[in-house]
């Protein structure tokens, strides 16, 4: 027992953390002069660090979810939601979004999709919750920064926040909120032509080129963000305003990530930095759902296809759960961290 607890605490740590390359590049900034308890050097450090370690495994995850992804075309995926009704439906819609790398404003246009292909407004909303939340890419970083039990935690009560959300939708009969050319769009029924081994991989490179594209500047924001945290703001300062001293720290945190807009994993680096500051955990990992989940930009795509009833249900729903998985990780910190 103790030898894989070693060979995974290696992996978590050398795999996934890549400290050896911490430490690679600190001794590469002792040698050029800077000192790493200086703020110029440990900043350094940070975004070197943290920039390279996301992109490397964010090309690896990228590039092998996609390729799996190519076995799941639109019309197949429809198909596999039709079968299922229900809660079921909803599970299978949100355990489906953890295999799209795509941010909120993404998600989006699949959401409508599936919603003009006449799945039930649950299914798809549960589909949209979970796609941006925690997508496999979200499990993997996670794992690399806070450990595989907050990690997995993590992606577990994301799932159920989608399946509870769209259950919801679909309960309080939200069908008839969905704007007439969503549901009046056209929809045909096409099989997809089989792809060769040759073809998905051409198929994984694209989207792994797209994807980089796409969250590249909020990678390097975000870590630099971070870097900032990190090496320059008083940890008394973060401690006051989101520690476990603050009873509305959560609140706070959530409130303040709706607006924003940043891929999952641009908030990592910010994550990483608070809860080394002092921050409460749930206080940061309910900034980061609230971020990746009801950015300001996203919302405002989804008013377009949604009547105004829905689009305030929706966020309701989701505000509400985020809150309160962020005031569920703190009071369970003590037995993570």
């Amino acid at each position: 027992m103790e030898a894989i607890r070693t060979i995974w605490l290696f992996f978590q740590d050398q795999i996934l953390g890549m400290k050896w390359m911490n430490a690679l590049i600190g001794n590469a900034l002792t040698a050029m002069g800077l000192s790493l308890d200086s703020i110029i050097g440990g900043a350094l450090q940070f975004f070197i660090y943290d920039t390279v370690k996301i992109f490397v495994l964010l090309s690896v995850l990228i590039f092998g979810i996609s390729y799996i992804q190519s076995y799941f075309p639109p019309e197949r995926t429809k198909k596999i939601l039709g079968r299922f009704h229900g809660i079921g439906a909803n599970s299978v819609a949100a355990l489906l979004g953890t295999v799209t790398p795509f941010c909120s404003c993404s998600s989006i246009p699949i959401f409508m999709g599936f919603t003009s292909a006449g799945l039930p407004v649950g299914v798809t909303f549960s589909f949209l919750i979970s796609s941006p939340m925690v997508d496999l890419g979200s499990l993997v970083l996670l794992m690399s920064i806070f450990g595989a039990k907050i990690a997995v935690l993590y992606v577990v009560l994301g799932l159920v926040i989608a399946v509870v959300g769209g259950t919801l939708l679909e309960k309080l009969g939200m069908e008839r909120y969905v704007e007439d050319f969503i549901k009046n769009a056209p929809h045909i029924e096409a099989e997809g032509q089989e792809l060769t081994r040759h073809d998905r991989v051409q198929f994984a490179k694209e989207q792994l080129l797209g994807t980089i594209r796409k969250v590249a500047p909020y990678i390097f924001v975000g870590v630099g963000i971070g870097a900032f945290i990190h090496n320059v703001v008083p940890q008394e300062w973060v401690e006051m305003i989101l520690g476990s001293d603050n009873p509305f720290a959560v609140i706070l945190a959530t409130l303040v990530g709706v607006p924003m807009y940043a891929d999952i994993f641009g908030t990592i680096p910010v994550a990483e930095s608070l809860l080394y500051k002092g921050a409460g955990l749930g206080t940061i990992l309910s900034f980061m759902m609230a971020v990746t989940t009801l950015s300001l930009p996203s919302l405002i795509m989804l008013k377009k296809a949604v009547k105004p009833k829905l689009l305030a249900t929706f966020i309701a729903i989701c505000t509400v759960g985020i809150i309160i998985v962020g005031y569920f990780f703190n009071a369970i910190q003590f037995l993570l961290i």
